[in-house]
């Protein structure tokens, strides 16, 4: 076998995956056989698996670990190394981590197989998901469940039985999630539950430029425990439990009143009060974008474990969800209705209303009622502008505490004109496209918290150096951009301003005349859907504006020979593009304006969607012509006019 006709160029490909989960056993045992296809494709024999280890006690382990690689010729050679532990990221009460070994003399045309096992501590159970798709081309695959009568009907804190496994399916037509009972002297009279998937020929997941979180689309299978039988139900119930536990936690309490007593006078509005309640967190160390802080650095600074949110306030810190919640209590404490909301982050996965298991609500936003109307916070994210969300906090959904228990949510979007980049530059050019001069960025609403907490991961020298270089692969190749100021960079509610020294060529010579292009800011862009057609959604992560200007001065010994006609391109009512160009005996102006007011295309829309960028990146390509040799003395006008 030297390649998978389904899958032209595949670097290697997935013979047969197995996942094998034996709750008896408290134990995940995974094994794989993979063919290697081309150089690349030796790159999987560098295996990483992760695990965490969790302040709770929920901890798991990779045991077991064996593996080998089989030739063309039939030679086998075992892994005889030792894998090691890598931390990938510390979060609060979670290390994440990652058990790596290398599998030994792979070369193309090789089989690697290798085995390992996760188990979880004797006292926990975990249900399995299974994601069928991979980055590569599966063959065959097989995934077995085998959960145990114990803990079919083990009892919550409540005193409800969870005794009923169920499962939400994406899978390939044809392919069915098979469930029976074994029969055996270790179980109840009714024989062991076993639940059992076998799948073949699972196309890789599709890479494409705007895609939605890989998880979200895929083929899967996700189980959960539950006494429910409809998600009605569960939402309701399991939303009650989980707004009272965050009553108890929020408060507030006598640490947190007489904070927000000092911050606010009985004179403020509720918006008043609310602004000065949310600069005050802010200003707050948010440990999950600094770090955690160990159990020992807590006690040697006199601190007792987190309680409530008057331990957050007192220590000046907390993570993200402590920080929410702290602003929550705070706002009640002003007197205003304010409630938690627990959503999906739209990095990672899209709200599944059908897959009944809190564990994907994973990040805290607040509401507050102002005046009457609900208004949406996201205290928990450095730099978050009042009254807004992080872009991976809009448009998605979870579940909310209201006056007297819960309901579902669904967090609202941002209007095109908050996320707003402005692109500024001012050059003088000699005869031969040769500039000087300097480009004013400025980053409004999504763009300009991307690079306030780019700000936060290293120091003032790195955020320039990453400002620079994100500016010159803008910029024609070879020009050079040297950050001259940053403006704004902890006012979250104002526009973010970085200003640059930038030179070198970006005209290009042809005899006498000259190419410039329209606009400097797209001279590197590549087409953002090259692809005539497409398998999944496109999906943008936030809507937005654009807005260019730019104005090149050039020498009495050039003059303007033609310059692109103006242009105004439309999709529907949910983009727009235009471009305009003027020119005088030594200056051209453009001026181009994009703006992207919808986040999510449908398969069927994406003809005409890819109609409108092919239009908008043709017409970024034009060139403005300059000659040596003037032969009008008035300015050129644009073709058309």
């Amino acid at each position: 076998m030297t390649s998978q006709p389904e899958v032209p160029g595949a670097a290697a490909v997935y013979l047969f995956r197995e996942e094998t989960t034996e709750d008896k056993l408290h134990m995940f045992s995974i094994y794989v056989r993979l063919k290697v296809l081309t150089e690349r494709g030796k790159e999987y024999a560098n295996v990483e698996v992760n695990y965490e280890h969790n302040s709770d006690g929920s901890s798991t382990t990779i045991e077991d670990v064996q593996g080998r690689t089989i030739h063309s010729d039939g030679t086998i050679i075992p892994f005889t190394g030792k894998p090691y532990d890598k931390l990938v990221e510390k979060t609060q009460g979670i290390k994440f981590m990652a058990k790596v070994f290398t599998l030994p003399n792979v070369e193309v045309g090789s089989i690697i197989e290798y085995r390992y096992k996760l188990r979880l501590g004797d006292n926990w159970f975990r249900a399995p998901s299974w994601y069928l798709q991979s980055e590569l081309y599966t063959r065959k695959s097989h995934y077995l469940w085998r959960p145990t009568d114990q803990q079919l009907v083990t009892s919550d804190d409540r005193g409800q039985l969870t005794n009923s496994v169920f499962w939400t399916p994406i899978l390939p037509p044809g392919t069915t999630l098979v469930q029976s009972r074994l029969p055996s002297q270790l179980y109840s009279h009714e024989g062991q539950l076993s639940l059992e998937l076998n799948a073949h020929d699972l196309p890789p997941v599709p890479h494409e430029e705007y895609m939605p979180p890989l998880g979200s689309f895929t083929y899967r299978v996700l189980f959960y425990y539950s006494p429910y039988h409809t998600g009605e139900e569960f939402w309701k119930s399991e939303g009650k439990h989980w707004a009272k536990l965050r009553d108890k936690f929020i408060g507030p309490g006598p640490a947190v009143t007489a904070a927000v007593r000092d911050l606010t006078i009985p004179s403020d509005s509720q918006d008043q009060k609310l602004r000065k309640i949310y600069a005050a967190v802010m200003k707050l160390e948010n440990t999950s974008f600094t770090r955690e802080h160990s159990s020992e650095e807590e006690k040697s600074e006199g601190f007792k474990e987190i309680r409530t949110t008057d331990d957050i306030w007192t220590r000046k810190r907390g993570s993200d969800d402590q920080l929410a919640q702290l602003f929550v209590a705070m706002a009640r404490a002003a007197g205003m209705k304010a409630y938690l909301a627990a959503i999906t982050s739209r990095d990672r996965s899209m709200f599944l209303a059908a897959y009944l298991n809190l564990s994907q609500l994973d990040d805290d936003i607040a509401i507050v009622e102002v005046d009457g109307k609900d208004q949406y916070f996201d205290p928990g994210t450095r730099y978050c502008p009042y009254q807004h969300l992080a872009w991976k906090h809009t448009q998605s959904a979870g579940i909310r505490q209201t006056a007297s228990s819960s309901d579902m949510v669904h967090t609202p979007g941002e209007v095109y004109t908050y996320s707003r980049t402005q692109r500024t530059a001012n050059l003088t050019m000699d005869r031969n496209g040769a500039v000087t001069g300097t480009v004013k960025m400025t980053y409004m609403g999504s763009p300009g918290l991307y690079w306030r907490q780019r700000a936060l991961t290293g120091d003032a020298a790195s955020l320039d150096r990453e400002l620079s270089t994100h500016v010159e692969r803008l910029l024609p190749n070879g020009m050079e951009a040297k950050v001259s100021s940053i403006e704004k960079l902890e006012s979250y509610d104002e526009p973010l301003v970085v200003k640059l020294d930038v030179k070198g060529q970006i005209g290009s010579s042809t005899g006498k005349r000259l190419l410039i292009p329209s606009d400097i800011f797209e001279a590197n862009e590549k087409p953002a859907f090259p692809h005539e057609k497409r398998d999944v959604s496109v999906f943008f992560n936030f809507t937005h504006m654009n807005q260019d200007a730019i104005r090149i001065t050039f020498p009495p010994t050039l003059t303007v020979e033609s310059i692109p006609a103006p242009d105004t391109v439309k999709f529907q009512n949910f983009a727009v593009y235009g471009m305009k160009i003027e020119s005088t005996p030594t200056t051209v102006t453009m001026r181009r304006d994009y703006s992207l007011g919808e986040i999510f295309f449908k398969k069927e829309e994406y003809p005409e969607l890819r109609t409108f960028f092919s239009k908008m990146e043709n017409k970024d390509q034009e060139s403005i012509i300059l000659t040596s040799s003037p032969s009008a003395a008035n300015p050129v006008q644009p073709a058309g006019n």
